[in-house]
């Protein structure tokens, strides 16, 4: 069995109940975090179903994909909070735009030309993506965004200030 065939196995053993008839995040909420499959959003804030909206991408970065996802959380969605949460030991953290790009060309003969969202200062990275959100005029509600960096191996967040 494969990794695909056994979540769909989970799927007969979840059930959403109430979180199942609304669309609009019970706590307005949208938390914008890594992919990284070590960070459990929903563990680590006690969201359930129905909580929030999470937007995962590789590192947590605004990118413009994120910021159409959160104009519609917002707009269409009632969402009213952003949170954003990148954490330690970050793989765009480890590595530079040149050797980012250079492994995926070589994983699959395409080159890269786009921004991956590398950085080298994780602290500077969630400033610059909170002033990001807080410059999007899209955005219907930009007072309350607020950042975070997530210590893996001490299992804590602290919030950075930009």
């Amino acid at each position: 069995m494969d990794a695909i065939d056994k979540v769909l196995w989970n799927t007969r053993l979840h059930y959403l109940g109430m979180a199942a008839r609304t669309t609009e995040p019970v706590l307005k909420l949208a938390v914008l975090t890594c992919m990284d499959a070590r960070v459990d959003v929903s563990g680590l804030l006690g969201l359930r179903p129905g909580d929030a909206h999470v937007i995962r991408n590789a590192g947590g970065r605004v990118t413009d994909d994120v910021l159409r996802s959160l104009l519609i959380s917002q707009a269409i969605l009632s969402t009213r909070e952003i949170m954003l949460i990148h954490h330690t030991d970050c793989a765009l953290g480890r590595m530079t735009q040149a050797q980012l790009a250079e492994r995926i060309t070589a994983a699959t003969g395409q080159f890269v030309t786009e921004d991956l969202g590398t950085f080298s200062d994780p602290i500077q990275s969630i400033v610059q993506d909170i002033e990001r959100l807080k410059e999007a005029p899209r955005l219907a509600n930009r007072d309350k965004i607020r950042g975070f960096m997530y210590d893996l191996q001490a299992n804590n967040l602290k919030e950075i200030v930009a």
